[in-house]
């Protein structure tokens, strides 16, 4: 088996098989997954530790966790792991060992002054190698050749001339920068993993295991169950509200889409269409505070803004995100003839806020604690400490002592993914940084552009998406930040726009093909293809893609500005939305024609941009096009009749 395994190319062009062991197996890898659990709550709460010792424990012991529960590859057997899953687990946990004891005398040694012993070779040679892997199995093909690019860019770039070359960079100044200085794998991204990121996962998770996701979906479909598209409907509103306690697409998709797409599809949605409304619908939770995703923290921590200000600054964004999909999947309910959902099934508003309506309480409290100044890190504790009081208050949302160590041992099993991607995100921002390969990225765009906001912003939005389609939001964002955010600076952007900008497509991989995360969590769900579904749901969210260009022109809506600017911004944009997906979906005789099509796309275009010139000319396109199209129709209907 070790034999095929290395010889079959698919072990390395594959997404490796997520793995729930059973039996003995599980009782060995569950203590182990809820006692990291328990040192990360430990470290962030209680015990000191310098960041780099943090960083180096938890990241080696998530990979001895994720080399038993993520396969070498896509066909690897689902129970039971490998003798070579076995050998790199165990080498993980024997290099987490050696770290945890030597991190006094690492965190202490001077990069570079003093030559690596040894055993310092050995045990960073490993960590690269592992990394490697982890980052192959955890997110596939995509974000593993980006690093092994910049990582010969690091070995042979003294050989290029002209801007891009650098001076030479020995394997020991290599190994020294990436595995024990927090500017590679044990750097921002890990740093960030290692402590709210993880927090907030494992808020999440309680909310889930004391079934406050079930009151999300009913409240949803008491609200939007009778209208057109019911389930529809239910899906973006639910996902929408599940998405502000879990900030993770794939998590929103699995808990909401499970009851939602399968209700789709008896009423007649495609299983592409059905899936693609619950990704476009998930996606958007990522953007919705006060729980944003991975991504959102890490760009706290790049950027030195405060958690909160970023939460504030993503309202407006994400309610322009739901309004551009839930207004398609509306005109694509009418033009379908979709009615709602079936009466026995629409549950009544306030029975629901009576049984239920506590599960408000974690949200305020994690409002108020973000509002009154603590760090993320203590905002998910507080946010983890008030699930549990609030299920405490009725025997069946109750987390008893067995259920709360299935939560904290999910909740390690939910960060895998996450932590993979974060180490490899780090030796790429090390080889960034060794190389100056930022700087010299700007020459590159400055020559492309001439230094223009609008020309650097589609370069930032591509590259952005670009690094999307074969990695997870955290990479993409990271690496754009990376790389762009510096350019977008010296253009005189404001540096919380810039990086909302980068985020914000950043957010977009989860739907992005060929590989969107999101899509293939729903493709088991719908029984359909995942890039089906991935193209079906990135139409839904098309308009979506213009909305972090608002924003850069128009900082208002960040809530840069005067209220009255705010308000007048978010109005109009609301309304170029709307037009646009009405545009998109054609729903009625008013807007079939395609010269009708386009003119209220064009409409809606002008609308969304934030200027007053093409707010009024938007405006009165409009209503040009609708009055036009009205008189038109008017005329024909004697002719008809």
């Amino acid at each position: 088996m070790a034999r095929n395994i290395l010889l079959d190319p698919g072990t390395w062009f594959s997404v490796g098989c997520r793995r729930r062991p059973t039996g003995w197996l599980n009782w060995l890898i569950t203590p182990f997954a809820a006692g990291l659990a328990v040192f990360v709550v430990l470290a962030a709460t209680v015990v000191i530790l310098d960041p780099w010792q943090l960083g180096a424990i938890f990241i080696m012991g998530m990979m001895t966790l994720a080399f038993l529960t993520v396969g070498a590859r896509a066909g690897s057997d689902t129970k039971k792991p490998s003798m070579i899953d076995w050998g790199l687990s165990l080498t993980s946990l024997a290099t987490g060992i050696y770290f945890a004891f030597a991190a006094p005398d690492i965190v202490e040694r001077i990069s570079l002054l003093f030559p690596l012993s040894f055993w310092q070779t050995v045990f960073g040679t490993l960590v690269f190698v592992l990394t490697i892997e982890i980052t192959r199995r955890t997110t596939g093909l995509g974000l593993t050749v980006i690093v092994l690019l910049f990582v010969a860019y690091n070995f042979f770039g003294h050989m290029i001339g002209g801007v891009l070359g650098h001076g030479y960079i020995d394997y020991n100044h290599f190994l020294d920068i990436m595995v024990f200085t927090t500017d590679g794998v044990m750097g921002l991204p890990v740093q960030v993993a290692a402590t709210y990121a993880f927090l907030f996962v494992m808020f999440g998770t309680l909310l889930f295991y004391a079934k406050g996701s079930d009151f999300f979906f009913d409240f949803a479909a008491a609200i939007t169950g009778r209208r057109p598209g019911g389930p529809a409907k239910v899906a973006v509103v639910s996902s929408a509200l599940y998405g502000m306690i879990s900030g993770s697409p794939t998590s929103d998709v699995v808990t909401t889409g499970s009851i939602t797409i399968p209700i789709m599809k008896r009423l007649g949605y495609k299983g592409t269409v059905a899936g693609g409304i619950e990704v476009a619908a998930s996606t958007g939770g990522s953007l919705v505070p006060p729980v944003m995703g991975s991504a959102a923290f890490i760009m706290a921590e790049y950027t030195n803004i405060d958690y909160v200000d970023i939460a504030v600054a993503a309202i407006l964004p994400a309610a322009l995100y739901y309004v551009c999909v839930y207004s398609q999947v509306h005109f694509r309910a009418i033009k379908m003839g979709y009615g709602g959902l079936d009466p026995d099934r629409i549950p009544r508003l306030l029975p629901v806020l009576k049984q239920g309506g506590l599960f408000l309480v974690p949200l305020v409290a994690l409002t108020v604690a973000l509002l009154e100044g603590y760090t993320p890190t203590m905002v998910a504790v507080f946010g983890s400490a008030s699930v549990l009081a609030v299920a405490a208050v009725k025997k069946k949302t109750r987390i008893g002592i067995v259920l709360f160590y299935k939560a904290l041992a999910e909740t390690a099993m939910r960060m895998v993914p996450v932590a993979g991607a974060c180490a490899a995100a780090g030796l790429v921002i090390a080889g960034i940084t060794m190389t100056g390969l930022a700087a010299k990225f700007a020459h590159v765009i400055y020559a492309i552009t001439d230094a223009q906001v609008f020309f650097t912003l589609v370069i930032a939005a591509a590259l952005t998406i670009i690094l999307g389609l074969g990695m997870p939001t955290p990479s993409a964002y990271i690496l754009a930040a990376v790389l762009m955010g510096p350019i977008m600076l010296d253009l005189k952007i404001h540096d919380l726009p810039a990086h909302m900008f980068l985020l914000y497509f950043a957010v977009m991989s989860a739907i992005t093909p060929p590989v969107a995360v999101a899509a293939y969590a729903a493709a088991s769900i719908a029984e359909a293809n995942p890039l089906g579904i991935a193209v079906n749901a990135v139409r839904l969210a098309l308009a979506a893609f213009l909305v972090p260009f608002v924003f850069i022109y128009g900082p208002e809506l960040l809530w840069l500005g005067p209220i009255w600017k705010t308000a007048i911004t978010f109005a109009s944009a609301v309304a170029g939305l709307i037009l646009i997906a009405a545009a998109i979906e054609a729903h009625d005789k008013y807007c079939a024609a395609t010269w009708a099509r386009f003119s209220l796309a064009a409409a809606g275009l002008l609308l969304i941009a934030p200027f007053y010139a093409s707010l009024a000319a938007g405006a009165a396109l409009a209503a040009a096009t609708i009055a036009l199209n009205r008189r038109l129709h008017r005329a024909e209907e004697p002719a008809g009749g």
